[in-house]
């Protein structure tokens, strides 16, 4: 079964479009390195949770909403060696470096983990 590396962030919600850009930019380079599909959605309907909730979890302002990330990949070696591969390509190409290449949001808030897949349901249909 795949492989999933998950991540919440709190985005501003006027860099929306940045976001979007920036998010491209990297997923290519996920793709390029073995995962076979990356889906960033940016929150459109969270609700506020009385104990716990997204906003919590990453101390978004009332100027922020919520990004909810995954990435798929065929299996843990795959994407160790993707992800291996990866960090050295955005290392060399100064893609951690903030001044020269800013995230259009706060990564210290970002949440992340990986994941073993242990049910997996697709909608079967025919045309």
């Amino acid at each position: 079964m795949s492989y999933i590396d998950g991540y919440v962030l709190a985005v501003p919600i006027a860099n929306r479009e940045t976001f979007i850009e920036y998010a491209k930019s990297v997923d290519n380079i996920f793709i390029e390195h073995g995962a076979v599909r990356v889906i960033e959605a940016f929150g459109d309907d969270v609700p506020h949770g009385e104990q716990t909730d997204f906003y919590k979890a990453v101390q978004a302002r009332e100027d922020e909403t919520v990004a909810f990330s995954w990435v798929e990949w065929p299996d843990k070696a795959t994407r160790d060696a993707g992800m291996k591969s990866m960090m050295e390509v955005m290392e060399e190409n100064d893609l951690f470096d903030q001044e020269k290449n800013p995230m259009p949001f706060d990564g210290a808030r970002m949440i992340l983990g990986s994941f073993q897949t242990v049910v997996e349901m697709n909608k079967v249909t025919s045309e």
